[in-house]
């Protein structure tokens, strides 16, 4: 392996030469390993070793979850904060809408009881003039005024 690793390009020869040395490490490790637990002399010595070191995996894999757990758990947290938040702001938001809603329509109401009122002003003394055929002291020019705000007041009725 280690021949066809050296023939290869230089970028993926130096990964598989690191992997390759990686490997034998681990390969002459565990030799040594398996001489020391075959011995008579060390048998129990290494049982007891074999059992501390499976406790202390557990315990290494134990803690570890408990962290992704707890990392879990603030993220969820952080989550449900966020979304209370945006509730609130949400429910804010709705009641300012409400509120603006009420405003406008008031608005309306104050603008058509205007209307009503400049549209009944208008239309007595017209009505008054077309009935009695009298200006009421009133010259032409009044009159026409008087005309032009009529239909005024008809444009407005119409936007509405």
């Amino acid at each position: 392996m280690d021949l066809e690793a050296r023939s290869l390009q230089p970028n993926v020869k130096v990964v598989l030469l690191a992997k390759l040395r990686e490997y034998k490490s681990d390969l002459n490790n565990l030799k040594s390993e398996h001489k020391r637990l075959a011995s008579a002399n060390s048998n129990q010595a290494a049982r007891d070793d074999l059992l501390e070191s499976g406790m202390a995996d557990a315990m290494s894999v134990s803690a570890n979850q408990r962290g992704r757990l707890m990392m879990s758990t603030e993220r969820l947290n952080e989550s449900s904060d966020r979304i209370k938040e945006s509730r609130r702001t949400m429910r804010e938001t709705e009641e300012l809408g409400v509120s603006i809603l009420q405003d406008l329509h008031q608005q309306r109401q104050s603008l058509l009881h205007a209307n009503d009122t400049v549209f009944l002003l208008l239309k007595v003394p017209y009505r008054h003039h077309l009935l009695t055929g009298k200006f009421e002291g009133k010259d032409e020019k009044e009159i026409n005024e008087e005309r032009r705000k009529k239909e005024q007041v008809k444009e407005i009725k119409m936007l509405f």
